[in-house]
Formats: structure tokens, sequence, C-alpha cells
């Protein structure tokens, strides 16, 4: 078989058996502890105040929504789970109203970060080249460049949307550049994001058409590839092998699916967090303009304090864990931010110290799906705060109340006004 005939079929995870469906559940909340939703608008507008009082009084949660699944909101217990992967799958990553089917695992439809172990670590090592700090700090200059080009548009502004025209453009930039696509499909990318992480509670049949739509497009961006080949990652999945053989169209779709929606969304959700914390807190704002030099040590508390990824697991077999009784096929929500603040492993959890020495969050995971570009989010976030401070060193919230955020498992800043000077 050629690299063409590969590409030559339109068959894409979205096509295959979904599995296990459940109604879709909306709703307000009854109590937290039985019924919680991480769909809610309460839950967008301030997760912390829960997970703490969850962790207080119920630290492993549990609702019937989605078809049942489980919240733990301790950092021991969230890290037990994220490197137990005997009991739990991670064929399924995010929590809605289906599950992937059984025969998807070990691979998972958007590998690595869907895969089971034994393939999850070959996947994850393909992938390794590209990550490095190395590799990462190839695209600092480009990435620092196209940031301060991104100001230059807001001059004369007296009230800029720091989400929307500032944060979600710098991931789109570089996750585009790094897989060779065109970078005016940035509008594309948002809703492809938008469908992935924030249209869960669609029907399932509407789920998958637009899911669909996500990879058609990836697999004219594949083809286009093929026939025009080009020094970029695109390609190098392309041309990959495992044990042998070059990677199952369906592998490099789903890759190029995770980089482009997972790449994009969590560090859009990083920047503008930090935007929003650093607009709200002058006294914060002010150090980092007077001490450029701090700005790799806050960043890494912001990360922790806003950290914006929430993964989920799949329970393989009945079993008692920690005192619940779980089922096959339950959701775990595996919330990395109620982690981030749980006292029992950090002091003053509930406050942003910018100069936090000690500081092992886990806003890029546990275990081993953790993050396999954490070296690429940190360079964008470190790049778009040293040049907004640079740049717009006095800004703040112009309306606290027009401020939106993301529903569902990443959470940032959808709207962000903020007035300058």
């Amino acid at each position: 078989m050629t690299v063409d005939d590969r590409f030559s079929e339109r068959e894409t995870p979205s096509e295959r058996p979904l599995g296990t469906r459940s109604e879709i559940i909306t709703g307000p909340v009854s109590d937290w502890a039985t019924d919680f939703s991480h769909t809610e608008p309460e839950w967008a507008a301030d997760p912390y105040a829960i997970q703490d009082d969850l962790r207080g009084r119920c630290p492993i949660a549990r609702t019937e929504r989605f078809g049942g699944g489980w919240l733990p909101t301790r950092y021991e217990d969230v890290a037990a789970i994220a490197y137990d992967t005997d009991n739990f799958s991670s064929r399924s990553i995010v929590m809605s109203n289906f599950r992937a089917a059984r025969e998807l695992a070990p691979v998972g439809s958007i590998p690595p970060i869907s895969s089971d172990p034994p393939f999850h670590h070959h996947a994850r090592k393909l992938l390794l080249p590209a990550f490095t700090k190395s590799a990462v700090a190839k695209r600092e200059a480009a990435t620092r460049a196209f940031c301060h080009s991104l100001i230059d548009l807001m001059e004369g502004q007296e009230v800029v949307d720091a989400a929307r025209d500032y944060a979600q453009h710098i991931p789109m930039r570089v996750i585009a550049d790094m897989l060779g696509f065109p970078p005016e499909d940035g509008p594309k990318f948002r809703r492809f994001i938008e469908s992935a992480l924030e249209g869960i509670n669609l029907p399932a049949d509407e789920r998958v058409e637009r899911m669909g739509q996500v990879f058609a497009y990836l697999l004219e961006q594949i083809r286009d590839h093929v026939e025009n080949p080009r020094d970029d990652l695109t390609t190098y999945l392309i041309n990959a092998e495992l044990g042998g053989a070059r990677l199952d169209p369906s592998h490099v779709s789903g890759t190029i699916a995770l980089l482009l929606i997972a790449g994009i969304d969590t560090t859009w959700s990083a920047i503008g967090a930090s935007l929003w914390h650093l607009a709200r807190t002058p006294a914060d704002r002010e150090r980092l303009v007077a001490e450029p030099e701090l700005v790799p040590t806050a960043m890494e508390e912001l990360l922790r304090a806003y950290a914006p990824v929430t993964m989920a697991r799949l329970v393989k077999e009945d079993m008692r864990w920690r005192g619940v009784d779980m089922k096959a096929e339950d959701w775990i929500l595996l919330s990395f931010p109620a982690a981030n603040r749980d006292p029992a492993q950090f002091e003053r959890a509930d406050e942003v110290v910018i100069d936090r020495e000690v500081n092992r969050h886990a806003a890029f995971g546990l275990g081993i799906h953790r993050c396999v570009g954490s070296h690429l989010a940190r360079m964008e976030l470190r790049v778009a705060l040293e040049v907004w401070l640079e740049r717009v060193p006095a800004f703040s919230l112009a309306d606290p109340d027009a401020v939106t955020w993301a529903t569902g498992q990443v959470r940032g800043p959808r709207t962000l006004p903020l007035r300058i000077g």
C-alpha cells in the first residue's frame, strides 16, 4: 500500500461505532455531591468554590448524568487515578452523552491521549521530538513577533477583548505553523474546538456530524501534504512508522485532531485566565511590570491557580475504590484544577502567590498522559505575558460582568474586555 492509498477513503474515527449512549441531562444541580455537572453555568463561572465544598464534605462526588460518573477533588485521589491504567481507561477523555466503544481501546480515536498501554507508549514516543525544549525554542522568535503584531492591531483602542483579539490567536498560529495548515483557517479551528469540547450536550448524531466536519477538513489537509510534502508535523506523521508499518490513517488524523483542538484551547485558556487575573489584581500586575524576570515563576502559579484542563477516564470493571462502588463504564472526571487547590498539597492553596517557589502543580496532568506539549504551552504563555506586559503595562477589567468562561472540560475566558491605560 502506498501513502496515497492509505488516505484514499474517507474513514475517520467519528464514523466508527460510538458505543454506549445515555440521555442528555442538563439543568440545575440539586446537590453537587450527588448530581454534579461540569456543563452548568455556575461551574463555568466559578468551579473552585464548588470543588472546595466537595473536598470538605464529599471528596468523591457522584452524578447520574451522562450515564453515571464520579468527581474526585483531592490531589491524592486525582493522582492515584491518573497513574492507575489497570483500572481506568483513557479511550474516552471527554465526559459527554456517549462513550467510545470498548473496541477502540487501546488506540482510541485521538492517540496518544485516548490510548491505553502498551500502545500509548509508542504513540506518545512518536511525538516527543517535535516538543522538546530545543525544538520549541526555535519557535519563540516567531511567536514573540506574532504577539507584537496582534498588539499593533489594537493601537488606539481604549477597550480590547484580550481573549478574542489576543489569547486565542497565539496558539492558533503556532499550531497551524507546526502542522503546515493555512493560518487563515483560524476561524475554522475555533468552530472545531467548540464542537469537540463545548458541544457535549448535543444529540449524539449531531455531535458525530460536527466531528465529521473536523475530520473531513483534516483529511483534506493530509491529502494536500501527501501531494505536496514539506517539513512539518503533518508530513512527519504521514511518513512515521510503528512496528515497521506506516500509521493507520485514523491514527494520523486523530493525532492531528488532538494537536489542533487540545493544543489551541488549553493554551488560549491559560493566556486568557492569566490576563484576567492580572487585570483584576493590580499589585501582581504592577510587580510583574517592574520585575519581568519574575514572569516564568508567576506563570507557573497562574497555571496552578487557573489550570484550564480537566480530563475524563472510564472505569474498566466493577470495583470498590476508596469507599465508593464504581461500575464498569462509569465516568471519572479527573479535575486537575481541583487537585491544584487542595490545601493538603499546597500552602495557601486558594491564593495566587506569584513568587511561589515550590510549585509541583498538575496543570499539565499526571501519569502517562501528562501533556506532551507542556514545553510549547509554557513558551507560548510566557511570551504572551512578556509581550503584553511590555506593550500594555496598565490595564484593568472594563466590565467584570462581561467576562464569559468556556463550559466543559477546558475552562478559560471566551470574552475578556480589558480597558487599556
